[in-house]
């Protein structure tokens, strides 16, 4: 199930390997939407809000271990794009060494900073127990969500999107099935919500393990795998850190915009929660499309097929734009409807919130499509800082907005701050990947 993405059409290769990864990301989004419709409709709004007004602090570990995990493994599927099986093994053992210290350093961090983070979060005082609860159970169980990350990293860098497809349906459905158990039945709460998150991520990863001991051998690793030299870190550390950078990055932005809504209270919290659910949900077809575009820029840069590189986003960019188009016109529609499944009987003021919030972004979306294309190609020709730096356009832009305009615009002014972010955001990748391919096609002209 491995593929090749060296030879071939690039439409034909992308579009079916983006597909089970679109799937994927509608299932890994169905963790969250899961947990907030579980806990909307059968607790109620202020466990909701307890949830919603942490979850950036979870968004903020799921997209530390996503973006080690993908930074690392473009380094194995450079690798494997250029036929070096022994290097690709070595820099899977890199990944796991790697990631295993991260994960270990980052619940340490978590642990101290928890509580003076919650308050800079402005968190009302009746929702900081379960908030407090949810976040850290998540935090404990840490090694589920980068084991699963890792591994199907590790898959798709080499081509292969369906399998981990397969275990994280499984998943999804063992994390539904958990999250009601422990609420309805055994009373668990919120907290019940967050450790059957845990379980069904940790399921998901064990799946993982076994699938590749038995049917890819070429994957397996030995002893010599491990035995780790600067130059071998640094090359995996030269990806995966800026990736987590721009990913926590943007974590930040977002606990910055979630501290400036918390101030609101919670029924315009469990207002945003829900849009931003739901935006998530319809955004990803463009997410799947930059998964794909950094595993096939990986491959054809490890053999210098920039010509490749060049149609590949030139095409997804135009089918980007189309599904944010789509996505937009959907969310129009019946972006209220939709919203409506996560709670019994919302009142008036979650409504209004989280369709202000939809009606400010989604003209957006277009700008929003771009980024994950340009900035994945970046990715996956190595050049690391692109992303980062991105990340830190789109933090500054954010939080400006959101604090300068919260003032005399009130809950709108964190609505706008999402869109002015995007545009600026895409506007710096846009011109960063035209001028680094001709850098790296020149550079790769005077070796040859």
């Amino acid at each position: 199930m491995l593929q090749n993405m060296t030879e071939g059409a690039p439409l034909k290769l992308i579009i079916p390997f983006m597909v089970p990864l679109l799937i994927g990301n509608v299932f890994q989004q169905l963790y969250n939407i899961a947990d907030i419709i579980i806990v909307g409709r059968t607790i109620g709004v202020e466990a909701l809000a307890a949830v919603g007004a942490v979850s950036p602090l979870f968004m903020m570990t799921m997209v530390l271990t996503i973006g080690l995990s993908n930074g690392f493994t473009v380094v194995t599927g450079q690798r494997y794009g250029a036929r070096d099986m022994e290097g690709m093994r070595r820099s899977i053992g890199t990944c796991i060494v790697l990631s295993v210290f991260f994960v270990l350093l980052i619940m340490g961090v978590m642990h101290l900073v928890i509580d003076p983070v919650l308050a800079l979060m402005n968190i009302p005082q009746e929702l900081l127990p379960n908030a407090y609860a949810y976040v850290m159970i998540i935090v404990d169980g840490l090694f589920a969500m980068m084991g699963y990350n890792l591994l199907s990293g590790i898959m798709r860098s080499l081509g292969d999107s369906k399998t981990p497809l397969y275990f994280l349906i499984v998943s999804s459905v063992v994390n539904v099935a958990l999250a009601l158990a422990f609420i309805l039945y055994l009373g668990w709460g919120v907290p019940g919500s967050a450790i059957a998150l845990v379980i069904a991520q940790a399921i998901s990863a064990v799946l993982c393990v076994f699938y590749i001991y038995k049917r890819f051998p070429q994957l397996h690793v030995g002893r010599k795998d491990f035995n780790l030299d600067w130059p071998e870190i640094w090359a995996h550390l030269r990806m995966g850190l800026p990736m987590a950078v721009q990913f926590s990055v943007l974590g930040m932005g977002i606990i910055i915009l979630q501290s400036v809504c918390n101030k609101f209270g919670g029924q315009q919290i469990a207002g945003f929660t829900t849009a931003i659910r739901v935006e998530q949900l319809a955004l990803q077809p463009m997410i799947s499309f930059g998964i794909a575009m950094a595993v096939f820029t990986a491959q054809n840069f490890g053999a210098r097929r920039f010509d490749r590189i060049r149609e590949a986003v030139r095409r997804c960019s135009v089918l980007s734009f189309a599904f944010s188009v789509v996505a937009a016109a959907l969310l129009f529609m019946f972006g209220e409807e939709v919203i409506g499944v996560f709670l019994d009987d919302p009142a008036p003021e979650v409504m209004q919130a989280a369709h202000m919030y939809i009606a400010y972004t989604v003209p957006a979306y277009f700008f929003l499509s771009q980024i994950f294309i340009y900035r994945n190609a970046c990715q996956g020709m190595g050049i690391g800082m692109i992303p980062m730096l991105a990340g830190c356009v789109e933090l500054i832009m954010r939080s400006a907005v959101a604090i300068y305009l919260s003032g005399p615009y009130g809950f709108m002014g964190v609505c706008i701050a999402e869109p002015v972010a995007w545009i600026s955001c895409s506007i710096f990748v846009f011109a960063s990947y035209h001028y680094f391919i001709r850098v790296l096609e020149k550079k790769s002209a005077l070796s040859a």
